[in-house]
């Protein structure tokens, strides 16, 4: 017969095992729950698109990574888009190729590396250009010398419409980018990372500023910080062990990443830091950054700062979470690290509105149109 000492000694330590027991349980449920979800979500038939008679001379933005992630993004897609996709960069005889091969549109993206002399004889050959920019408003100052060169402008900033225009342009248009079914998605069984919140991209001063009020909350916190220039943090060494200092990721990675976390913060930059951008007329931004996409279509809480035209993609509240300040940027956090049927919902809506309206497809789709239709 055990002795009332032993039971006593016994008790909390099944205690213990049968709520690890319920922990487990009840983790396993809720990331089944939502990896299916998801799962069924993502591969939902989507409205098909007729294919183009028409061949595309791609010009790369010619920068590497991170950028090529997008060329890759971008070629894939049209070549189920098109008769005929051939991509090229900006170190190539471009013209030359052109003339040769008579395409019906050289679409080229971000245009920084590509001598303007290159389009000025694409033109005079008769053959269709079009650019689409990758970092307005932050660049004015360079790209209001390209963009007059073009026939059509796509812009992912709605305040560099107006700019463009009044420089002469008549057909500039606002086209967001969007996210790669092939790069960012929900996985289908559970992520072996374990985070509860990540934040990915470089420490631009906007940035730590602000996380310098949240490192007391985070330090305590399972997070994890990716990127350059972190350690311009005022208590760095706080948060050293939490940070991937200088690391770059491609897609696959960080798609791993978003998958992992309960909560992806996002966070954009400013646009009149002078110490990185190139923007003297302060063009303010409006337009949420590629990020906004790729999050919401890894099937994860995304928590962001608010930019004006948000809500043109997602609906806050529904689809995506927003804070204005840090406090509430923590407050939010609490909540959702302790809500989780709330946090998951959010997630899988969001993801059902990244895969019906928010793909390369799409975007690409539309950006034919404005030219063809």
């Amino acid at each position: 017969m055990k002795s009332e000492a032993s039971d006593r000694a016994f008790g909390p330590v099944e205690e213990a095992r049968r709520q690890g027991r319920e922990h487990g349980f009840d983790h396993g449920f809720n990331e089944g729950y939502l990896r299916g979800h998801a799962n069924v979500i993502f591969n939902t038939a989507q409205e098909h698109i007729p294919v183009r008679p028409i061949h595309v001379l791609y010009v790369s933005t010619g920068k590497g990574f991170p950028y090529s992630p997008i060329d890759e993004a971008i070629v894939t897609t049209l070549q189920s888009m098109v008769a005929k996709v051939t991509p090229t960069d900006p170190r190539q005889p471009v013209a030359a190729q052109a003339a040769e091969l008579r395409p019906d549109l050289v679409l080229v993206v971000d245009g920084m590396e590509l001598k303007i002399e290159q389009v000025h004889e694409i033109r005079a050959h008769g053959i269709r250009t079009a650019i689409w920019l990758t970092d307005d408003p932050y660049y004015t100052d360079i790209t209001s010398h390209i963009v007059p060169q073009y026939d059509h402008v796509f812009t992912l900033e709605l305040n560099s419409v107006p700019y463009y225009q009044s420089l002469g342009h008549k057909s500039v248009h606002y086209l967001a980018f969007g996210f790669h079914p092939e790069q960012y998605r929900p996985i289908s069984t559970i992520s072996k990372l374990r985070r509860d919140v990540s934040f990915i991209g470089s420490g631009y001063w906007n940035r730590v500023a602000y996380f310098d009020q949240l490192t007391p909350y985070l330090a305590k916190k399972n997070v994890v910080l990716s990127g350059l220039w972190w350690d311009r943090l005022r208590d760095y060494e706080t948060m050293q062990s939490k940070i991937e200092l200088d690391k770059w990721m491609g897609p696959q990675e960080t798609s791993d990443i978003y998958n992992g976390s309960k909560i992806v913060i996002n966070m954009h930059r400013a646009h009149d830091d002078t110490s990185v951008n190139s923007n003297t007329t302060k063009i303010t931004a409006l337009s949420p950054n590629i990020r906004t996409f790729e999050i919401s279509a890894s099937g994860t809480l995304q928590l962001t700062d608010i930019r004006d035209d948000l809500a043109r993609y997602y609906t806050p509240g529904v689809e995506i979470e927003t804070y204005s300040s840090p406090e509430e940027l923590i407050e939010k956090v609490e909540f959702y690290l302790n809500h989780e049927k709330e946090r998951r919902e959010i997630a899988l809506r969001a993801l059902k509105r990244s895969i019906r309206e928010h793909t390369y497809h799409k975007r690409l789709n539309t950006l034919l149109s404005k030219i063809y239709d």
